[in-house]
């Protein structure tokens, strides 16, 4: 099965199963609202957070066995496989421990991180909170197994499990929070089916790769144990730096604000994920393939391909960004109604991040794919620490737009850094035609905005569902139209327009 049929593959599976899943999601966030409140709503949020912190147990080692996986797998080398699997299995084990550990010791601490929580004790905090973490825990005695699957290009595999997973927990759930209105039992719901899917995973892929059960597997080499645990090393960085900046935002608000606010806030990024996962499933479906075009492609068909990938980005993120900003507030106001509504100045903060976040995801999963990891171990923990810095001196100054100033900040260092990364130490280029593009994309954006807010004022003077209609009507030809004109005839959008003529014809 060729790169391109196995991308576009998981993509299919990824955009049906992202679609199912986040219909379901507005289903049940717009039940819990209605029927649980505004606080628990945030401290579910505000949970997920917590637990996404402490999952940086897994420090990169996952991204480092995964990279290691690409060349055996194409080779059809199962004694390998064999080897690094059972290397992986264990490691996610003692992992799944660590995190419990950590949990528990942190658990004492929650009264201080939820702050306002109105109508709730202590007790039925932390009880929400280890609820929380055993589905968290549980994960790691299963996940490891996904990576072979991944590896061999069939993403879709893992993305049919969550899907049909987030069928039948998010129907259950919403029995439960109209006939019970009990967050425990909604809670409990999700953890039993949660944990019947990972006992179903694990027996599925044992019969699909039987030497999975095999004990007789070689031991890796020094030099390939070595080599793991190298990249793990500069991994760790990353990943503790990733987690400062990325997943410490609603620790920030519910602790300096109210934890209400974090609800408000993951409404906005609910309905931003359901677009970015779109986005991002394209994206993060061809990662294996990079995985197989570098191990095999000369640099010039990796740099083809990179230039490509940067301009599908640079053009689907700014076309989100620039909808969003003009029509978020208006659907969340639809939706839920005024009270639920940010300021323009924080989602316009939001909105950049969201963009740039686009870029970024570009160069990590190109670098991911490459194995390239130590040249800047140290710039994930730098972003953490100035994103931390700025956003807890500002929330106290300015409140909520200070918190995404900070996030926005530390996110660009790595916008300016990792180009030259790549460009150096992958693709041996010179960077300053990165940079030169990312003005040219940057500045279509600036002139489809101005021109759209105009419009918007003619056109949209309230906001009803006809007018928000006939806006996101005019969003998409303007902004495309506009883009299209001025790339229409680049050598990527080319090569896009000829991978799409092929799978036309065929």
């Amino acid at each position: 099965m060729g790169r391109v049929h196995s991308a576009a593959k998981n993509i299919a599976f990824g955009q049906i199963g992202n679609f199912i899943t986040q219909l379901l999601g507005f289903v049940l966030r717009t039940v819990f609202i209605a029927h649980l409140g505004d606080t628990l709503i945030g401290i579910n949020d505000l949970y997920t957070s917590i637990l996404s912190v402490l999952s940086m147990a897994e420090l990169g080692i996952g991204t480092a066995l995964n990279y290691s996986l690409y060349k055996p797998v194409a080779q059809g080398n199962t004694e390998k496989i064999k080897s690094y699997m059972v290397l992986y299995k264990k490691a996610y084990r003692i992992i799944g421990i660590v995190i419990a550990v950590i949990g528990l010791a942190i658990s004492p601490f929650l009264p201080y991180l939820v702050k306002q929580p109105e109508g709730v004790n202590v007790r039925d905090l932390t009880l929400y909170y280890f609820i929380f973490l055993f589905n968290t825990v549980s994960t790691y005695f299963v996940a490891y197994k996904y990576s072979l699957v991944n590896a061999e290009q069939k993403n879709y595999i893992q993305t049919n499990v969550i899907t049909i997973t987030k069928m039948i927990t998010v129907s259950l759930q919403v029995i439960v929070i109209l006939t019970t209105g009990n967050f425990y039992a909604y809670l409990l719901t999700a953890a039993a089916v949660e944990l019947l899917q990972k006992i179903f995973v694990s027996g599925y892929l044992n019969r699909m790769y039987p030497y999975l059960k095999d004990k007789n597997a070689e031991k890796l080499s020094k030099e390939e144990t070595g080599e793991i645990v190298k990249k793990t090393k500069a991994l760790v960085f990353h990943k503790v730096g990733d987690v400062a900046r990325l997943q410490t935002d609603s620790m920030i608000i519910s602790g300096f604000i109210n934890v209400t606010l974090v609800g408000i806030v993951g409404s906005y990024n609910m309905v931003l994920n359901s677009v970015g996962n779109v986005v991002n499933i394209i994206f993060n479906s061809v990662l294996s393939s990079f995985g197989n075009l570098i191990a095999t492609e000369s640099k010039e068909k990796q740099y083809q391909i990179f230039r490509v990938y940067r301009f599908a980005a640079c053009w689907i993120y700014g076309f989100a960004a620039i909808g969003f900003s003009l029509l978020l507030t208006p659907l969340i106001y639809l939706w839920l109604g005024s009270e639920r509504t940010l300021a323009f100045a924080v989602v316009i903060c939001i909105l950049i991040d969201f963009y740039f976040k686009g870029d970024r995801i570009v160069l990590s999963n190109f670098k991911t794919a490459a194995g390239v990891f130590e040249q800047d171990k140290y710039l994930s923990l730098i972003q953490g620490v100035v994103n931390l810095i700025i956003s807890i001196v500002l929330v106290q100054k300015i409140g909520l737009v200070g918190v995404y100033i900070g996030t926005i900040v530390s996110g660009l260092i790595a916008n300016i850094t990792k180009p030259v990364i790549i460009y150096r130490d992958i693709l041996n280029q010179p960077v300053k035609e990165y940079f030169t593009d990312s003005a040219k994309y940057v500045l279509v954006m600036v002139i489809s905005f101005a021109l759209l807010s105009v419009i918007k004022g003619l056109v949209m003077p309230e906001v009803t569902v006809f007018t928000f209609a006939v806006m996101f009507v005019i969003i998409c030809v303007v902004f495309n139209g506009i883009f299209l004109g001025l790339f229409g005839r680049c050598e990527e959008f080319s090569y896009l327009l000829g991978i799409v003529k092929g799978k036309i014809k065929k």
